[in-house]
């Protein structure tokens, strides 16, 4: 489970183009938010806010990063639908998940399965981790994050 201190794993994802990327290379700092599925309420909602704020974001120097198991030729849907300016990501193969930590048991309505537990991490400019927050609730989070981002200086 990937915490404060630690840096990205070396695994590489696909952008929304189906484009390979390495997390583990990715220039801090940056927001990297993990989000169970595209075009759902919640996820829809969470895309929006971070979009709202990604000028704010750019000005601090922060990059935001959205990813799920989505293909990536759904997010390119989403994001079309939506109009969202985060780089969206698919972990299809749930290396990032896993090694993050965020693929985990989650229940509804009684019935236990796995899924991506709604997290999302700062990194800094040394390319650690400098903040988690687990079991986001999606109102004002963004915001929360970029508080957090512009303190990083």
């Amino acid at each position: 489970m990937t915490d404060v201190n630690d840096r990205l794993p070396a695994v590489t994802v696909k952008d929304s183009m189906g484009n390979d990327v390495a997390l583990g290379s990715l220039p801090g700092p940056l927001v990297l938010y993990f989000y169970p599925k595209a075009d759902t309420p919640g996820c829809t909602n969470e895309a929006k806010d971070f979009t709202a704020l990604l000028g704010d974001f750019a000005q601090s120097g922060v990059a935001v990063y959205g990813i799920s198991k989505d293909k990536p030729a759904k997010l390119a849907r989403f994001a079309d639908k939506y109009g969202l300016k985060v780089r969206l990501l698919s972990d299809e193969e749930s290396d990032a998940t896993e090694q993050m930590g965020v693929w985990v048991e989650k229940s509804l309505y009684g019935k236990k399965y796995m899924g991506i537990e709604r997290c999302t991490f700062l990194i800094g400019k040394d390319g650690t981790v400098a903040r988690v927050w687990r079991k986001v609730k999606v109102k004002g989070h963004a915001a929360e994050v970029l508080e957090a981002a512009k303190a990083l200086g």
